[in-house]
C-alpha cells in the first residue's frame, strides 16, 4: 500500500493515449437531414473499419459515420492494445467455443492482420506499431502447464511461437514472477490505440465517408422500406445500419440481454530512464499476458513506459462513466500487483490511470445481432480483444447487412450467439461475487475456486 500511495500520488486520471497534441480537430455534429446509402453508428475502431471498408469496396456508396462523443475517446483509446491473429479471444477460447472451425478461424486471423497492415501501409498510419510479439507467461511454477498447452496449440496451428523456461523468459522480461513463457512471434505485437484510432478517421474522411462527432444516436425508426435514425439535432434516413456500439450496447434494448460492460483499469509509468530500462529488459517490447486468476497484461511504450493493466470492476447496469474510477483508490491494488511484478522499479511513479468498458459475453467473442429484419447489425463484444480483430467485426458485421455470399458467414461464429446473461440486480450481485472470487482465489483458494469453476459452467471461461 505503501508503494501504491506514493506512486500514484500525482496521477493522472486520464487515458496515457488521449493526453496528446496529436488528437485531430472535431468534426462537426450533425445539424438537420441528411440521407445515406449506409449509416455507421460509433466512431471507435469497428465504426472506423466499417467506413473505410465499405468505401474502398464501393467508393460511390454515400456512408455517414455518426460518433456520440469525440472519435477514440470511448473504449477504443484507453485499451492495453496488444495485437495479435487471434480472431476469437484467443486459441483456447476458440478451441472452446468453435471446435470445428478453428483451422478456418486462424486462416481468418492471418487474413485479417495482413489487411490491417496493408490498410497501415498503404494510408501511412503511424500507430507506433511494434511487431516484437506477444508473451503469455505463467506467474509461478504451478502455471507452467497451462503455458506449455498454450504453445502446443500454437504450435499445432502453424504459429511461429517458443517455449521459454524460467531464465529465458526473464531474460525477455525480467520480473521474478515470471516462471516461464510461450512467444508468440509473428503478426503479434502493440499499436499505440489513440494513434491508430485518429489514423483510421483521417483515412475515413479522405476516402469520402461524412463524419459528425458529438453525434448521439436517440432512437431508430422503422418506416418499412426504410429508417430514420434520430439524433440530437437531426436525422439520418438510410436502408441499412451497422452498430458499432460494443460496450456502449446502444441501437437496441436487446442487446445487453448478451452483453455485459465491464470495466478494465489501466495504469502508466512516468517514462524509463536509461539505468530503469537495463533494470527490466524487455529488448523486444512484446506485448504480455499473464496467468492469474485475475489477469495482468503489460506493455512498453515507444517513450519507454510500462502500462499495466488487468483490474476489472462491475458498476450496476454497466456503467460506461462511473465516477468511482475517476479516483485514485481503485488503482491502488493494480500498483500493489506493479510492484510485486517489477520490485526492482520501487522508485517509479504512474503518470496515468484510467479506466475503459468491455464487452463481456458468454464466448468472451465477437458476435452479431440482427434487428429490424436484418436492416441493423449490431457487432461487437470483443471482451478486451478488439483492436485488431475489429477490423474482422466490421467486415462480417459489413457483409451480413448487404446479404454478401461469403463462406464466413456460414461458420457458427456467424450464424449463432452468446447465451443469454440474467438482468440486474442478479447480473450486479453474480459479477461482485465473481469479481471478487477472482481477486482473492490465488491468494486465498476455498470457496472461491469453486464459485469461479460455477461461472466458467455457465459459459464465462475466467
Amino acid at each position: 500500500m505503501e508503494f501504491a500511495q506514493r506512486a500514484l500520488r500525482d496521477v493522472t486520471l486520464f487515458p496515457l493515449w488521449l493526453d496528446s497534441k496529436s488528437a485531430p480537430p472535431v468534426e462537426p455534429q450533425l445539424i438537420g437531414r441528411t440521407r445515406a446509402d449506409l449509416l455507421i453508428v460509433g466512431g471507435g475502431f469497428t465504426g472506423l473499419w466499417a467506413a473505410i471498408l465499405a468505401k474502398e469496396a464501393d467508393p460511390v456508396r454515400d456512408v455517414v459515420l455518426i460518433e456520440a462523443g469525440k472519435v477514440a475517446y470511448g473504449a477504443s483509446g484507453r485499451p492495453g492494445a496488444i495485437v495479435s491473429t487471434s480472431l476469437m479471444h484467443g486459441l483456447q477460447n476458440a478451441a472452446r467455443i468453435f471446435p470445428d472451425d478453428i483451422h478456418e478461424l486462424e486462416r481468418l486471423g492471418q487474413d485479417n492482420m495482413a489487411g490491417f497492415l496493408d490498410t497501415l501501409e498503404r494510408h501511412k498510419i503511424d500507430a507506433q506499431q511494434t511487431w516484437g510479439g506477444e508473451l503469455t507467461v505463467a506467474i509461478g511454477d504451478k502455471r507452467i502447464p497451462e503455458i506449455v498447452e498454450e504453445y502446443k496449440l500454437h504450435k499445432q496451428y502453424g504459429h511461429d511461437v517458443e517455449l521459454l523456461d524460467k531464465k529465458q523468459v526473464q531474460a525477455q522480461v525480467n520480473s521474478p514472477l515470471y516462471s516461464g513463457a510461450a512467444w508468440n512471434k509473428k503478426l503479434s505485437g502493440t499499436v499505440h490505440p489513440a494513434m491508430l484510432a485518429w489514423g483510421l478517421k483521417s483515412t475515413a474522411l479522405k476516402l469520402g465517408v461524412r463524419l459528425h462527432e458529438m453525434t448521439p444516436m436517440e432512437a431508430i425508426d422503422d418506416r418499412g422500406d426504410h429508417l430514420v435514425v434520430k439524433t440530437h439535432d437531426g436525422d439520418i434516413t438510410t436502408p441499412k445500419v451497422l452498430l458499432c456500439t460494443n460496450a456502449y450496447a446502444a441501437g437496441h434494448k436487446h442487446i445487453k440481454r448478451r452483453v455485459v460492460g465491464i470495466r478494465d483499469r489501466i495504469i502508466a509509468t512516468e517514462p524509463l530512464n536509461r539505468e530503469q530500462l537495463e533494470r527490466i529488459g524487455w529488448q523486444n517490447r512484446q506485448g504480455v499476458y499473464d496467468t492469474r486468476t485475475q489477469l495482468n497484461y503489460t506493455r512498453m511504450t515507444k517513450d519507454n513506459r510500462i502500462t499495466f493493466g488487468g483490474r476489472l470492476s462491475y458498476y450496476y447496469d454497466g456503467d460506461t462513466d462511473p465516477k468511482g474510477d475517476r479516483l485514485v483508490a481503485p488503482y491502488h491494488r493494480l500498483a500493489g500487483a506493479f510492484h510485486k511484478t517489477f520490485p526492482q522499479l520501487e522508485d517509479i511513479r504512474f503518470s496515468h490511470a484510467w479506466s475503459g468498458p468491455i464487452a463481456l459475453t458468454t464466448r468472451m467473442a465477437v458476435h452479431f445481432q440482427n434487428y429490424h429484419g436484418g436492416r441493423v447489425i449490431w457487432a461487437g463484444g470483443y471482451s478486451g480483444f478488439g483492436v485488431s480483430t475489429s477490423r474482422f467485426g466490421a467486415k462480417i458485421g459489413l457483409a451480413k447487412l448487404d446479404h454478401l455470399d461469403l463462406p464466413e458467414l456460414k461458420l457458427d461464429f456467424a450464424t449463432t450467439m452468446p447465451n443469454r446473461i440474467p438482468p440486474e440486480p442478479f447480473r450486479w450481485l453474480g459479477s461482485k461475487i465473481t469479481l471478487y472470487a477472482l481477486d482473492t482465489a490465488d491468494e486465498k483458494g476455498g470457496w472461491r475456486h469453486a464459485w469461479l469453476k460455477f461461472v466458467h459452467a455457465l459459459g464465462f471461461p475466467i
